[in-house]
């Protein structure tokens, strides 16, 4: 008899994302047969996935069938595939801590999950527990392939490579087909007209070419129109969140010559020339949202609220395709049909200009041996000096957690760009060992409290 995938979720109290995932999933004929364990430490929010994702095996009239649990290894056993979305401290208190702390230095910052002092403190605060996860299965699942969604994506994959090398992982992000399918709006050109390459690192990676398809088979360059349209005021054009206009990156392209594909918000505090203590000229200029993430967060659990009981009291859950890869990438390696992705994992030469043990994010082919990165080359010169910055701080970082090393939790954060830029020596020294002390528990035991790096 055929073997049918098992799929394990960690961190399947993520609702709303796991939702978008079995949905696609069950929507394939070759994975609608599929295991589904279900593992979350919330008993309450595992119970709201499990009936989310019995509705979804209901709605669609598929043989799959969902399992829970509250033991991560239980959960792993005999897994295929486990896809892991978990964030260490939510919102209360680690995200706020993360903003409220810098602020009193004046540091102010919009997401903070991927770089800066928050980014940082949320890779202490997550690699720990990946690191368990990968123990878990090596003993239970060696063959697995993890599909890793949880920031922060650079600091996390380089981690994980770093301390367990076997793990098949790639970590997936989707602000890369997300940002073609933004400038393909603002250009008025169907998606599906579009084609495009990406390189570069997790939230920093650019658009080597954007070609319109044109209807005689050639392609048309599209950085010209973009330029055009930006000089113009007719991009960006609103997006959907009205805090958040687009401006930041369009002024970067008209600095560098290429697009990045993470949003205007996360990367004005990845550089130092956006955000800067007695310049509101800049913020209302580029309509950057300081304060974002916080912002997020507190609607998002407004809105869960509402949609659990709606989930909980519905008959049908209703499923469209998300733009996520994971369903393509379980697709590709169970039936051998290969799929192009844009992954995170060990750079290994792919981009000859980075450092070869760093995460960069390139297209990969998908097949039946698994995830295949391909061979970019050298980046343009500007782009890998950007790109260098923030590899600088995700390296000490993972040097802190490799080593136990504490000293280089400092040396990350003197590092970050946007953090530099604002504070000196002193202030940064005293804002890690706030930020260290006001984590507490949440962080592994030997980067707790506060210390003197310098001599005396």
């Amino acid at each position: 008899m055929a073997r049918h995938p098992r799929i394990t979720f960690i961190g399947a109290g993520s609702t709303v994302f796991m939702k978008n995932i079995v949905g696609d999933v069950l929507q394939r004929p070759s994975l609608s047969n599929a295991t589904i364990a279900l593992m979350d430490i919330n008993p309450q929010r595992l119970e709201e996935s499990a009936i989310v994702v019995n509705k979804l095996i209901a709605t669609l009239g598929v043989k799959a069938k969902a399992e829970t649990y509250s033991d991560q290894k239980k959960a792993l056993a005999g897994a295929d595939f486990v896809v892991v979305a978990f964030q260490i401290g939510g919102y209360e208190p680690c995200t706020v801590t993360d903003f409220e702390v810098p602020k009193k230095y004046g540091l102010r910052q919009t997401i903070a999950d991927t770089l800066g002092v928050g980014g940082i403190m949320r890779g202490l605060r997550t690699v720990p527990h990946l690191w368990k996860i990968c123990e878990d299965m090596l003993a239970v699942c060696p063959e697995a392939i993890m599909l890793q969604y949880v920031n922060p994506m650079a600091i996390n994959t380089w981690a994980i490579s770093e301390k367990y090398p076997s793990i098949k992982q790639v970590g997936l992000c989707h602000s890369v087909q997300g940002t073609a399918m933004e400038l393909a709006h603002d250009l008025d050109i169907p998606y599906e007209e579009i084609r495009y390459r990406s390189a570069g690192i997790n939230h920093m990676a650019f658009y080597l070419k954007f070609e319109h398809r044109l209807a005689d088979g050639t392609y048309r360059n599209l950085y010209p129109d973009l330029v055009r349209a930006y000089r113009e005021g007719r991009a960006p054009k609103p997006g959907w969140n009205p805090r958040c206009p687009n401006k930041v990156r369009y002024e970067m392209l008209t600095r560098l010559g290429y697009f990045v594909t993470e949003s205007s918000e996360h990367f004005a505090e990845y550089t130092p020339y956006f955000i800067k203590e007695g310049r509101p000229d800049l913020i209302e200029k580029f309509g950057i949202p300081l304060d974002e993430y916080p912002k997020r967060c507190i609607e998002q659990i407004e809105r869960w609220k509402g949609q659990a009981e709606a989930y909980r009291s519905a008959d049908r859950i209703e499923v469209e395709q998300s733009k996520e890869y994971a369903s393509s990438i379980m697709n590709s390696v169970w039936t051998g049909e290969p799929s192009v992705i844009y992954g995170n994992v060990r750079n290994n030469g792919c981009i000859t200009s980075l450092p070869d043990n760093c995460a960069t994010e390139v297209p990969c082919l998908v097949d039946a041996s698994g995830i295949q990165p391909t061979f970019i080359g050298e980046l343009p010169p500007q782009l890998t000096a950007l790109i260098r910055t923030n590899i600088n701080v995700q390296e000490l970082t993972v040097q802190a957690l490799m080593t136990e090393n504490r000293e280089h939790i400092y040396h990350a954060a003197m590092m970050d760009p946007h953090t530099a830029a604002e504070l000196d020596l002193d202030q940064i020294w005293s804002l890690v060992d706030e930020l260290l002390a006001a984590h507490g528990d949440w962080l592994p035991a030997w980067a707790r409290g506060s210390a003197k790096v310098r001599a005396a």
